[in-house]
């Protein structure tokens, strides 16, 4: 059966471009055209998936010559051994498991989650399945945010091949999601730790966003070639239907067949442009009010009038302030009670109705003044936000109420003044004042001023908060400047702090692993885990594990601990002879190097030679007493340090806190007892430390993962749950959600109704 398709472009007018969007799709061009995507999406596929597999190979390459003990490396060489055998077979699965996309697509069978095999049944997840799911959700989810025009355009494409019914990222064959799932099912032929499969995604993730952009550009072309929505323009997704609707023939004329609204319950899409997300996002939120309030609008009494802006204006100028009445800056003090919205509502009834008894309002009014009031609630509950700021802030509630009347922009444009000075203000609160009090930079005290000048100055121009925000904006840029840069500085320090670290635990690796189980004299433990240790640190600092004098200075050691041991051959007492005098003068060129103090290098010099000369006799030297060996290995392991929480006393449920902490990203915010505010700046994922710096950018701590997965177990730190989305944005989308939640609450109790 043939369809009749329509590109709704919404040009509305050029009535020869829609006539052309018409054309007929057959059961047979589907097909067609649905062969012809696989292969280009196969094609491309199958020499992206080669160059992720060369990619990774060298990422193992590099984690081998970065193992810190034997069996490390032993793990990543057979990690690389199997995927070589396994190239051929990866490859073939991972094409394999994308083209079937393609025929699930067809059947209407493609509906891709991760990790969703057993789709429907319910079943325990382990933390290693639940990591790896995090993992490609957050790949997946980036590669549909950075794409989702040419996206956007495949689902409608695709919607057309689908019969007109409606395609998401997860049923588009083509989409990001395809290729993530592929990969995890293909990556099940090799047995991978999660060590290796973080790897894996890791170069995935850098290596997604080109096959993506390449395939769907390709399919795109293609289909438009094609003549399917040759002039698809990217416009607002209804979330119901594709943006082209398509019919059987007869069943409506082709002028009918256009775009509906969104439905009510439709989230927007958020990978859209912030602009159209943002316009979605409200129409979306009028639409819910519509509903709830449908016919809200009070009812007229006979010889009745309709209360006009201007009285609206009017009574809200007379409520701002505090109770109406100017403001001074100590009544804006840090003890400040926040403002009760649902007070400043009753208030404004109340003044009304004084001044027209017999008035009613109008279904828009009452709407915008419920979204303001959603707006400002939001706020209040926002744990972003310190009590401090969330208390003042309050205060703008009647401006603000006065700016949506006055300027419809106010919601429709995100860049709008007003919005943006809100944002800036919530921000810098966030930002800089803490809830134990303090403030950096003076910060509440400028927002504090901030609300004071809109409380006593403002009336009807708006553009006097746009002067407030330039002035605002201006102070805070400055800020961030500074901020930034002792950031960065404390950043740069911590790092070649750490870098020291890691040498240091891998000279101590090296050194524990040539002493232990061996029974050794206290000069050559002396050596080996003071001053030789330190001459190690510096050959490894300076020159890197690949240099002659690291592996030297290493070989120096072992030659060391040959030359001890009491030798029976011949060959090998003349070779100990040959080794002494070469071994003490490396010694000695050693301690130079790094400033050993001249004594103490000479004394155990004397030492060590007398033991190999010993060993020369066939005779073999006392080993260490207990005691000191600990004592040694002790002061050495304090001085490198530690890498693995599992070398402390630590329980299942920290090491739990430990692996979920590795996954936070730079800029997390936690908050400690008594309401201090700190923020990971930096992270070191060898040793597990975590650079915390305060809110001017000034380091504080560099904490162990173990230290603070204790703080949050015992509750005595949280993280703040933080976006990078301004805070309008963010209300916006609560008060969708809040809206949809009741408008679904109203049509379960209308079924409800119904049905008895």
């Amino acid at each position: 059966m043939s369809r009749l398709i329509r590109d709704n472009n919404n040009d509305g007018g050029d009535q020869e471009r829609r006539a052309s969007a018409l054309t007929r799709l057959d059961s047979a061009d589907v097909l067609t055209h649905l062969k012809a995507c696989q292969g280009l999406a196969a094609e491309h596929a199958r020499t992206a998936f080669r160059e992720y597999l060369k990619t990774l190979d060298d990422a193992l390459n590099n984690e081998i010559d970065r193992a810190k003990t034997d069996k490390e490396a032993r793990e990543y060489n057979e990690v690389q051994r199997l995927l070589r055998q396994s190239r051929a077979e990866l490859e073939r699965y991972f094409c394999g498991y994308l083209s079937e996309g393609f025929v699930k697509f067809k059947k209407g069978e493609l509906h891709t989650r991760i990790g969703s095999e057993n789709e429907g049944e319910l079943s325990l997840v382990n933390n290693e399945e639940l990591e790896e799911t995090i993992a490609i959700s957050s790949i997946t989810q980036r590669a549909d945010a950075y794409f989702a025009e040419p996206l956007w355009a495949l689902n409608q494409r695709f919607a057309v091949l689908n019969g007109g019914d409606h395609v998401t990222e997860s049923s588009n064959p083509a989409a990001p999601v395809q290729f993530c799932e592929s990969l995890r099912k293909a990556l099940k032929l090799v047995p991978l730790d999660q060590k290796s499969k973080h790897l894996a995604y890791k170069i995935y993730d850098d290596q997604l966003l080109g096959s993506v952009a390449k395939i769907s550009e390709d399919i795109n072309q293609y289909l438009q070639g094609q003549g399917v929505l040759p002039h698809l323009k990217y416009t607002i997704p209804s979330g119901a239907a594709p943006a082209s609707a398509l019919q059987e023939d007869g069943d409506m004329a082709a002028s009918d067949v256009m775009v509906n609204m969104p439905a009510p319950e439709s989230m927007p899409d958020p990978s859209l442009p912030p602009e159209e997300y943002q316009a979605s996002l409200l129409q979306a939120i009028r639409g819910l009010q519509n509903e709830l309030v449908a016919g809200a609008t009070a009812p007229l009494p006979e010889n009745g009038v309709v209360v006009s802006s201007n009285d609206l204006l009017a009574a809200l100028q007379s409520l701002q302030g505090v109770g109406g009445q100017p403001v001074d800056s100590a009544t804006l003090g840090s003890n400040l009670v926040p403002l009760d919205v649902n007070q400043i509502h009753s208030r404004l009834h109340a003044q009304l109705q004084e001044s027209n008894k017999d008035g009613a309002m109008k279904k828009n009014d009452m709407q915008t003044i419920d979204l303001v009031g959603m707006l400002f609630e939001y706020m209040l509950n926002d744990e972003n936000l310190p009590d401090s700021i969330k208390a003042l802030l309050s205060y703008l509630h009647t401006p603000f109420l006065k700016i949506a009347f006055i300027d419809p922009g106010f919601f429709e444009q995100a860049e709008h003044p007003a919005r943006v000075l809100l944002n800036n203000l919530a921000e810098a609160g966030a930002s800089w004042v803490a809830n134990d009090g303090t403030a950096q930079y003076d910060m509440y005290n400028k927002i504090k001023n901030v609300v004071h000048r809109i409380l006593n100055e403002f009336e009807n121009d708006v553009k006097m908060i746009t002067e407030l925000l330039l002035e605002f904006s201006s102070y805070t840029k400055n800020i961030i400047r500074r901020q930034e840069l002792m950031e960065k500085r404390a950043t740069e320090k911590a790092q070649g702090e750490e870098k020291l670290r890691e040498v240091k635990l891998r000279v101590n690796d090296e050194i524990s692993e040539r002493t232990e189980g061996k029974e050794l004299p206290s000069a050559v433990l002396l050596f080996l885990l003071q001053p030789w240790s330190d001459f190690l640190s510096f050959a490894l600092l300076r020159y890197g594990e690949k240099s002659d004098r690291w592996l030297k200075a290493l070989a120096i050691a072992d030659e060391l601990l040959w030359c001890i041991e009491p030798k029976d051959l011949e060959a090998d007492k003349s070779r100990q002879m040959e080794a002494h005098d070469e071994l003490v003068a490396a010694i000695e060129s050693g301690f130079e190097t790094i400033g050993y103090d001249q004594a103490k290098g000479r004394k155990l010099v004397e030492a060590l030679s007398s033991l190999m000369k010993l060993a020369m006799q066939s005779k073999k030297a006392e080993p260490a007493p207990a005691p000191m060996r600990d004592k040694l290995e002790r002061i050495a392991a304090e001085k490198a340090g530690t890498t693995d929480v599992r070398h402390e006393n630590c329980s299942p449920e920290e090491e739990q806190m430990v692996d979920s902490l590795k996954m936070i990203e730079f800029g997390t915010w936690f908050e400690f007892d008594g309401g201090k505010r700190l923020k990971v700046a930096w992270y070191n994922a060898r040793t597990s430390h975590y650079m915390l710096v305060d809110q001017m950018g000034k380091r504080v701590d560099m904490m162990s993962g173990l230290v603070l997965a204790r703080q949050m177990i015992s509750g005595k730190a949280k993280i703040i749950s933080g976006s990078s989305k301004p805070f309008f944005e963010r209300a916006l989308e609560n008060i969708f959600q809040k809206l949809n939640e009741k408008a679904e609450a109203n049509g379960k109790l209308g079924g409800e109704n119904e049905s008895e």
